[in-house]
């Protein structure tokens, strides 16, 4: 069984006279930077010059330093820029300023799993990985509360490694909420599988064709929107809360035995599973690790196109004018989202 730590478990001092540089200022960069910068820690934001990002991090009250200027400057550097850019900036600006002693941080495990950075011998390599999306980690922070994390080790370069990732999970809010022991590998494979197979591949492609399915079949877009793509939320936060048993509590007996009889006809269980494996062995043999990479390096094209596909998509469409004319669409701030 996986260990667990909590708040108790975790000890912010580790981090006192420390410095930490957040390379990055997306949706994870500005949550750690904030968070952390209100649970007192000294923190910096690394972003390359010219950087859109360097006003609104200025803004909220951070300090901002290029890049090798950061990394140069702190003592534990976490890089929370996007998988496919990483080894290239850890290369030319992080990577000669990391010296004995220092830590190097990750919210992911891909570019130390399929070796795209390799940290010298002398830092302490961690990974604090929230859980949720960064808005979210940030919206909990300030509501007093948190989102559970994940800790590894990968390097143990001071003795200390473990003490200093627990410390900075408590200092993004993750130990209020409950931080799982793995590894870098399982952390990555694991992370790329729930992914591609049920978060975004599996959920996405499953709303979407019910979606299209009622508009081929004479329904209103507007209906086949709520129905099939509007109420997912609703069903995974009963799930969230108290797990299959308690959404089906808390729907009519009809939509549970239509689940019975009919979701195994949408998604025959056997077969799902098979198709399933060969996504986990692309996944564990480096083959999509090599995809990605390649893709990067190629253009984008096969990416760009997909996403541009989407963003047309009649489901996108009908969703953002539903949204525009909902209350419950008003909010276009992730931060102070619902959750």
């Amino acid at each position: 069984m996986a260990k667990m730590y909590y708040e108790k478990d975790c000890d912010l001092s580790w981090l006192k006279g420390k410095k930490i540089a957040i390379i990055g200022y997306g949706s994870q960069g500005h949550a750690h930077a904030l968070n952390l910068k209100d649970s007192g820690c000294d923190v910096c934001v690394g972003l390359r010059e010219g950087s859109k990002s360097w006003p609104a991090a200025e803004k909220a009250g951070l300090a901002v330093k290029t890049v090798p200027a950061a990394a140069q400057w702190a003592d534990i550097v976490m890089i929370l820029i996007n998988d496919e850019v990483q080894a290239e900036v850890y290369n030319r600006d992080i990577a000669p300023y990391m010296t004995e002693g220092k830590a190097l941080a990750f919210a992911h495990g891909f570019n130390i799993r399929y070796q795209q950075i390799v940290p010298p011998a002398g830092v302490d390599v961690f990974m604090a990985a929230p859980k949720g999306p960064g808005h979210t980690v940030r919206s909990t922070y300030v509501a007093g509360k948190g989102v559970p994390c994940l800790v590894a080790v990968e390097q143990d370069a001071t003795g200390h490694a473990y003490q200093i990732a627990l410390a900075y999970i408590a200092g993004i809010g993750g130990a209020r909420a409950g931080v799982m022991e793995t590894t870098f590998h399982d952390e990555t494979e694991t992370d790329l599988f729930g992914e591609q197979t049920v978060l975004c591949g599996g959920v996405v492609d499953l709303m979407r064709c019910g979606f299209e399915v009622l508009v081929e079949a004479g329904y209103e877009p507007e209906n086949a929107y709520f129905e099939c793509i509007h109420e997912m939320k609703l069903i995974i936060d009963l799930i969230n809360k108290g797990g299959v048993a308690a959404m089906n509590f808390s729907i009519s007996d009809t939509a549970e035995f239509g689940e019975y009889v009919s979701g195994p006809r949408v998604i025959p269980h056997e077969e799902t599973k098979a198709r399933m494996r060969a996504v986990l062995s692309d996944i564990q043999d480096g083959t999509f690790a090599g995809k990605w990479i390649a893709e990067n390096k190629n253009g984008r094209t096969f990416f760009n196109s997909k996403r541009a596909q989407l963003k047309k998509h009649q489901m996108e469409i009908v969703g953002g004018e539903l949204r525009r004319n909902m209350i419950w669409g008003g909010d276009s701030d992730l931060d102070t989202a619902s959750n």
